[in-house]
C-alpha cells in the first residue's frame, strides 16, 4: 500500500521472488522523497518573491530545478495522501506550481529584447503600468468553480498579459527560462493529473491548462513534445476537448496569433530537422486527436479546415517520404480520417442517382418476381398434369398387362386343344386305313346304315361260317366338331351413381305482420322531445285516431329540420331504434327476449349490412351471395338462434303478443329462426363464398408438393451425393459399429456436427471438397431440387383436411340442390366448380402417392395402401413422428448447409493462396537481403507491419477515457 501501485502492477509485484521484491523496495526507499509538501511550496514561493534582490535570486534559483525534480518524484511515487495534502486548501500547491510555471515562461512568451525599450520609456514617463507578479495574482482567487473555469480562463490570462510585468520580473524569468524548470513543472502537473482528484482540480483551475498550452513557446523540443502529449491525452478524456480548444483560444489572444493553432504549425514545420522527430510526432499526434476525436462531423470538418488554412495539407504532402516511422503512422492516421467534403457531396449526388436506379431496379425486380411466380405456378401445374398423365398411362399399362396375361392363357389352352384334336384325327385316319386294308383282304365287310353309321361285318372263312368268337364291331365316324369358344373378358363394371337421399322440403311463408309505424332513420342524432305519450289503446275516439302524421312528414323538409335541431356532438347517423335502446326510459318500452350483449352485437352486425330483415331472409333462402357478402354471412352465422331462443320466440308468438312491442333484433330473430334448414343454408352460403379462395390457396400447395417430390425422385445427382455420404459414413463407423446399408434422412443434419481434428472444418466441408474434386458433374445437385422450399412450408395433413372439407361442402350443396332443383345459383355453382374440386382431389391423391415412394413401380401399391405411412417407412422413419412438414425441410437444411460449406471452402482456399503468395514473396525478399542488408530491411518490414496495425487501430477504435486514477498515464504511454 505504501508504494501506491495500481491493482495490476501490485499483482505483478507479488509474482516476483523475494530477492526481486527486496530490490524494488530498496529502489522505492531511495527515490521516495521524505520532505512534507509545505517544504517544496515554501521554496517555490521564495523564488516568486518580487522583493528579493537579483543577486540573491540568482543564488536561490540555482537549486530550483532540483527542487522541482524532487517534487515531481514525490508527486509520482508518494501515497495519494501526500498528493492530497499538497493540493489541499491550506497548502494550495497547485496554485503555487501554476504561478511558478507562469513566471518561468514570461520571458519566453514576450520577446524581452523588443520590450525592454518600451519598458524603460514607460518607466521614464512614470506611468503606473507596472505590477509585480504578487500584485497580479493577488486580485484573482485561483480556486474557482468548475462550471466557470472554461469561460473565465481566457479572460484571466488575457488580462494578465495586457498588463506588462516589471523589468526585474522579466529578467528573473529570463534567467529561469534557460533552465529545465518549465519542463519539470509540466512533469509535475502530469503527475498530479494522473490522479482523478488532481485531474479534476487541474481541469477546474482557471489558469492551469492555459499555462500548459503556453509552454509550447519553450524552445526545448522535449518540452514541446511533453506538452503536446499531455494536451492530446486531455482531449481523449470526457469533457477535455472543449477545455483544450479554450486553452488555444487563450493562446491565440496572448501570443497575438491571427488564426488559432498558428504557432503550433510553425513549431511543426521547424522541428523537421530533429534527429528523433520527437516534437514532430507529438505535434502530428495532437493534431490528429484534436481534429478526429470529435463525434460531430460538422465540427470535425471545421477543425480540419482550420489546419488546412494553416497549410497542413501541403506540409503533409512534403512529409510523404519522411524517415520517421512513428511520424508516418500519425500522418497516415490523419489522412485516413480526413473528410473530403467535395468528395462527400459528389458521393451524395451519386448516391441519390444510385438510389433512383435501385428503386427502378427494385420495381423491375418486383415485376420479374411476379412473372417468375407465375412461371413457377405454370411449371408446377404442367408437372402435375404430366404426373397425372404418367399415372394414367401406368394404370392403362397395368390393364394391358392383365389382358395380355389372360390372352396368353387362352392361346395356350387353344393350342393344347388343337394338338389334342390333331392327335384324334391322326388316330382316326390310322383306324380307317386298317379297316380298308381288312376290307381289301376280305376279312371284314363294311355296311353303311341309314343314319350315317357303318357296321363292320365279318366274312366267313372258307365255308362262309363265322368263326367262333367273332362279333360285329359297331363303329362311328365322328365328324370333327368346333373347338371350345374363347370367353371374352367381362366388361368393366358401370360407374357408381352419386348417392342421394332427397328429402321433402317445404317453404314456409312468412306470416303477415301487424301494421305498425315504421321507425324513422335520421341522418343526425336528434334531441329527445320529452312528451307524455298515449298508449295505443287510449287513442280510440280521440283526434289522434283521425290524423296521419306520416303523410305530414312527406310534405316537410326534414333535412332542414335535422340541420336546425341536430345535437352538437355528431358521430355517424343513428336510427330511432338505437336511440330508444340507449335511453329506454325516455321512449316507448320495448320487450327484449334476447341476451343484452347478444342483441347489441346483432344490432351492430345488421347495421353493417344495411338490409332489412325481409331482404336478408329472402337472400338466405335463395343463396343470394350478391345481396349478402360472404363476410356478412360468416358474421351472421355467429347469431344462429339457439334452441332456448327459439322456444322463447315461439312462446311469445303463441301467446299472440304484439310483435311491435319487440325490439328490432327480436323481430329479426323471430323471422330469421323461421327459415327452414337455416344452419345448412348458412353453411352452404359460406362454403360457396369461400370456395374459389380455398381452391386458389390449396392448389399451389399441392402443386409444390408434387413438383418437389418429382424433382427429388428424379434427381440422379442427389442419389450420388447420398451414395458418397453412405460411403464416408461406413468408412468412419465400420470398424466400431459395422457397415450399414442406408441411413435416415435426419442424419444429414449431423454432417455439420462431425468436425475435423483441428476443428476447422466439418464432414460436410470435406464432402463438398470431394464432390468438387472427384465428382464435378454432381456438384450442382441442388439445382435439380425444385420447389423444395415451398413444399417444406406446406402441411399436407392440413391441406388434405381442407380438401375433405371442400368435398363435404360440395356434397351438402348437392343435397340441397336435389331439394330445390329450380335454384339456378346452386346449379351454376355445382356445374362450374365440381370439376375444379375433382382436379384438386386428384392432385391431393397424387401428392400422397408421390410422397409414398421414389419408385414409379410402387405407385400402384401406394394407391392401395396407406400412402404416407409407406413413404415414411420407406425412408426408415416413424410415420407418427415424420409428417411431410418434416420430410422436405431436411433437404432444405442440407442444401443450405452444403452451399455455405462450398463458400467457406472457397474462402479458405483464397486465404491459403494469399498466405502462400505472401510467404513466397517474403522468401524472395530474404534471398535478396542476403546479398544486401537483410537485418535493416527485415526490421523495416516489421515496423511497417506494426505501423499498419496501429493505423487501423487508430482509425477503427476511438475510445473515450473516463477521468480516473492513472488515465492520463495510460493514454500517453498506451
Amino acid at each position: 500500500n505504501a508504494m501506491n501501485l495500481p491493482p495490476d502492477k501490485a499483482r505483478l509485484l507479488r509474482q516476483y521472488d523475494n530477492e526481486k521484491k527486496w530490490e524494488l523496495i530498496c529502489d522505492q526507499e531511495r527515490f521516495q522523497v521524505k520532505n512534507p509538501p509545505h517544504t517544496y511550496i515554501q521554496k517555490l514561493k521564495g523564488y516568486l518573491d518580487p522583493a528579493v534582490t537579483r543577486k540573491k535570486f540568482r543564488r536561490r534559483v540555482q537549486e530550483s530545478t532540483q527542487v522541482l525534480r524532487e517534487l515531481e518524484i514525490s508527486l509520482r511515487t508518494n501515497h495519494i495522501g501526500w498528493v492530497r495534502e499538497f493540493l489541499n486548501e491550506e497548502n494550495k500547491g497547485l496554485d503555487v506550481l501554476v504561478e511558478y510555471l507562469s513566471f518561468a515562461q514570461y520571458a519566453v512568451t514576450f520577446d524581452f529584447e523588443s520590450l525592454e525599450n518600451s519598458v524603460e520609456s514607460s518607466m521614464d514617463k512614470s506611468k503606473p503600468w507596472s505590477r509585480s507578479i504578487e500584485d497580479l495574482h493577488r486580485g484573482s482567487n485561483l480556486p474557482s468553480p468548475v462550471g466557470n473555469s472554461i469561460s473565465r480562463s481566457g479572460r484571466h490570462s488575457t488580462l494578465r498579459y495586457n498588463t506588462l510585468p516589471s523589468r526585474r520580473t522579466l529578467k528573473n524569468s529570463r534567467l529561469v527560462s534557460k533552465k529545465d524548470d518549465v519542463h519539470v513543472c509540466i512533469m509535475c502537473l502530469r503527475a498530479i493529473m494522473n490522479y482523478q482528484y488532481g485531474f479534476n482540480m487541474v481541469m477546474s483551475h482557471p489558469h492551469a491548462v492555459n499555462e500548459i498550452a503556453l509552454s509550447l513557446n519553450n524552445k526545448n523540443p522535449r518540452t514541446k513534445a511533453l506538452v503536446l502529449e499531455l494536451l492530446a491525452a486531455v482531449c481523449l478524456v470526457r469533457g477535455g476537448h472543449e477545455i483544450i480548444l479554450s486553452a488555444f483560444d487563450n493562446f491565440k489572444e496572448v501570443c497575438g496569433e491571427k488564426q488559432r493553432f498558428e504557432k503550433l504549425m510553425e513549431h511543426f514545420r521547424n522541428e523537421d530537422n530533429n534527429i528523433d522527430f520527437m516534437a514532430s510526432v507529438a505535434c502530428m499526434q495532437f493534431i490528429n486527436i484534436v481534429v478526429h476525436s470529435v463525434e460531430d462531423m460538422n465540427f470535425r470538418v471545421h477543425l480540419q479546415y482550420e489546419f488546412t488554412k494553416l497549410g497542413l495539407d501541403e506540409y503533409l504532402d512534403k512529409l510523404k517520404h519522411t524517415e520517421s516511422d512513428k511520424l508516418q503512422v500519425q500522418i497516415q492516421a490523419y489522412l485516413d480520417n480526413v473528410f473530403d467534403v467535395g468528395a462527400l457531396l459528389e458521393d451524395a449526388e451519386t448516391k441519390n442517382a444510385a438510389l433512383e436506379r435501385v428503386e427502378e431496379l427494385e420495381e423491375n425486380l418486383s415485376h420479374l418476381s411476379e412473372k417468375l411466380q407465375d412461371t413457377e405456378n405454370e411449371a408446377m401445374a404442367k408437372i402435375v398434369e404430366l404426373e397425372k398423365q404418367l399415372m394414367q398411362r401406368n394404370k392403362e399399362l397395368d390393364v394391358i398387362r392383365e389382358i395380355y396375361k389372360d390372352a396368353n392363357t387362352q392361346v395356350h389352352t387353344l393350342r393344347k386343344m388343337v394338338k389334342e384334336k390333331e392327335e384324334a384325327i391322326q388316330r382316326q385316319s390310322t383306324l380307317e386305313k386298317k379297316i380298308h386294308e381288312l376290307e381289301k383282304q376280305g376279312t371284314i365287310k363294311i355296311q353303311k346304315k341309314g343314319d350315317g353309321d357303318i357296321s363292320i361285318l365279318p366274312v366267313a372263312l372258307g365255308s362262309g361260317m363265322v368263326p367262333a368268337g367273332a362279333e360285329a364291331v359297331p363303329g362311328t365316324c365322328a365328324t370333327p366338331g368346333a373347338g371350345p369358344s374363347v370367353p371374352l373378358p367381362p366388361p368393366p363394371p358401370p360407374l357408381p351413381t352419386l348417392p342421394g337421399s332427397p328429402e321433402a322440403g317445404v317453404f314456409h311463408a312468412l306470416s303477415a305482420a301487424v301494421k305498425i309505424k315504421k321507425p324513422i332513420k335520421t341522418k343526425f342524432r336528434m334531441p329527445v322531445f320529452n312528451w307524455v305519450a298515449l298508449k295505443p289503446n287510449q287513442i280510440n275516439g280521440t283526434v289522434f285516431n283521425e290524423i296521419d302524421d306520416e303523410r305530414i312528414l312527406e310534405d316537410l323538409n326534414v333535412d332542414e329540420f335535422e340541420e336546425i335541431f341536430k345535437t352538437k356532438a355528431q358521430g355517424p347517423a343513428m336510427d330511432l331504434t338505437s336511440s330508444k335502446q340507449k335511453i329506454p326510459q325516455k321512449g316507448s318500452n320495448k320487450v327484449t327476449l334476447l341476451d343484452a350483449n347478444r342483441a347489441k352485437n346483432l344490432a351492430i352486425t345488421l347495421r353493417k349490412a344495411g338490409k332489412t330483415a325481409d331482404e336478408i331472409c329472402k337472400a338466405i333462402h335463395v343463396f343470394d351471395l350478391k345481396t349478402l357478402p360472404v363476410d356478412f354471412v360468416e358474421c351472421l352465422m355467429r347469431f344462429l338462434p339457439t334452441e332456448n331462443e327459439v322456444k322463447v320466440l315461439r312462446l311469445y308468438e303463441r301467446e299472440r303478443k304484439p310483435l311491435e312491442n319487440l325490439s328490432d333484433e327480436d323481430r329479426f330473430m323471430m323471422q330469421f329462426s323461421k327459415i327452414e334448414r337455416l344452419m345448412q343454408k348458412m353453411t352452404i352460403m359460406a362454403f360457396i363464398g369461400n370456395f374459389a379462395e380455398s381452391i386458389q390457396m390449396l392448389t399451389p400447395q399441392l402443386h409444390a408438393i408434387i413438383a418437389a417430390s418429382v424433382s427429388i425422385k428424379s434427381s440422379q445427382k442427389l442419389k450420388k451425393i447420398l451414395e458418397i455420404i453412405l460411403a464416408l459414413g461406413n468408412y468412419m463407423n465400420s470398424s466400431k459399429r459395422g457397415a450399414v446399408y442406408g441411413f435416415k434422412l435426419q442424419s444429414l443434419d449431423l454432417l455439420l456436427e462431425t468436425k475435423s481434428t483441428d476443428r476447422k472444418q466439418t464432414l460436410l466441408h470435406y464432402i463438398s471438397n470431394v464432390v468438387k474434386e472427384k465428382y464435378q458433374h454432381v456438384a450442382l445437385f441442388y439445382n435439380e431440387l425444385h420447389y423444395v422450399e415451398k413444399a417444406a412450408a406446406v402441411s399436407l395433413e392440413n391441406v388434405l383436411l381442407d380438401v375433405k372439407e371442400l368435398q363435404r361442402g360440395l356434397e351438402l350443396t348437392k343435397r340441397e340442390y336435389t331439394m330445390h332443383d329450380h335454384n339456378t345459383m346452386l346449379k351454376d355453382f355445382i356445374q362450374s366448380n365440381e370439376g375444379k374440386l375433382k382436379k384438386l382431389q386428384d392432385d391431393a391423391k397424387i401428392a400422397q402417392v408421390l410422397l409414398c415412394s421414389w419408385d414409379l413401380r410402387a405407385l400402384k401399391l401406394c394407391l392401395l395402401q396407406d400412402a404416407f405411412d409407406d413413404a415414411v417407412k420407406y425412408f426408415g422413419e416413424n410415420p407418427k413422428t415424420t409428417p411431410p412438414s418434416v420430410f422436405f425441410p431436411v433437404f432444405v437444411r442440407f442444401v443450405k448447409a452444403y452451399k455455405q460449406a462450398e463458400e467457406e471452402n472457397e474462402l479458405r482456399k483464397k486465404q491459403e493462396q494469399a498466405l502462400m503468395e505472401k510467404l513466397m514473396e517474403q522468401e524472395a525478399l530474404m534471398e535478396q537481403q542476403d546479398q544486401k542488408s537483410p537485418s535493416h530491411k527485415s526490421k523495416r518490414q516489421q515496423q511497417e507491419l506494426i505501423a499498419e496495425l496501429r493505423r487501423r487501430q487508430v482509425k477503427d477504435n476511438r475510445h473515450v477515457y473516463e477521468g480516473k486514477d492513472g488515465a492520463i498515464e495510460d493514454i500517453i504511454t498506451g
